[in-house]
């Protein structure tokens, strides 16, 4: 959990909540977003959103994609339920979708990708930093046949495109960022931002100058998406 200032003095007011989770393989570390809201509630009389970091994996070796499935668990169940029950009942945030965000970085960026568009009452802004453009898709034919038992169908229903194809998102503000030298994510993600604001999204794209896929690119990233998410927020 990282709590700006502004949530650590007597009679502290509710602040707008982040749910935040990190690459594959990886922890979740509050670390890098730590560093980007410090920042960001020094230039802002203390004022920052309180995060959450999840952890989406459980294993930090295997891809969870951020679903329920028989081979991984219930994933999505966990994250949007019982990591959001907690975060409700422990920490002193604002409640209504405008004052929430999901974020995420490389496999979580594509994480947080899919919840805001599964469950667009509840995130009212996405912040993608150099997330994977689907679930699984580094190890898509072994995903297609050992989780979803060879269903092209099914696996294609769970991409974010196709939910971007089948419903519009016009109270959405989605920040996907992305580092400039990052041959593997930036096509991708680019081209899925184009897709997101043919949905409604209010897209923002944004390139990390002379960065790869690195914690550089996430804190740059993240530096810009709540410049960007400031003032939705109630913190400009």
């Amino acid at each position: 959990v990282y709590l700006p200032p502004a949530a650590l003095v007597p009679d502290a007011p509710a602040l707008p909540f982040v749910l935040m989770m990190m690459g594959q393989p990886g922890d979740p570390d509050a670390g890098p977003i730590a560093s980007v809201l410090d920042a960001f509630a020094a230039a802002h009389n203390g004022l920052a959103p309180i995060v959450l970091v999840a952890d989406q994996l459980g294993d930090p070796d295997v891809d969870s994609l951020c679903l329920d499935t028989a081979e991984y668990g219930r994933v999505e169940t966990y994250l949007e339920e019982d990591v959001l029950t907690w975060a409700r009942g422990n920490l002193n945030i604002e409640a209504g979708r405008e004052s929430w965000t999901v974020a995420g970085f490389s496999n979580g960026g594509q994480c947080a990708l899919s919840l805001a568009l599964r469950y667009p009452e509840v995130w009212g802004s996405l912040i993608d930093a150099s997330g994977t453009v689907y679930a699984g898709l580094e190890t898509e034919p072994e995903v297609l046949a050992d989780v979803f038992g060879g269903d092209q169908a099914a696996y294609d229903a769970t991409k974010p495109a196709t939910l971007l194809g089948r419903s519009r998102y016009p109270d959405t503000t989605a920040v996907f960022t992305v580092g400039s030298e990052d041959s593997v994510m930036e096509p991708g993600l680019k081209d899925l931002s184009g897709t997101a604001r043919a949905a409604g999204v209010a897209v923002t794209y944004y390139e990390v100058p002379g960065e790869g896929h690195s914690f550089e690119a996430l804190g740059g990233g993240l530096t810009e998406a709540f410049g960007v998410l400031a003032s939705r927020l109630g913190l400009g």
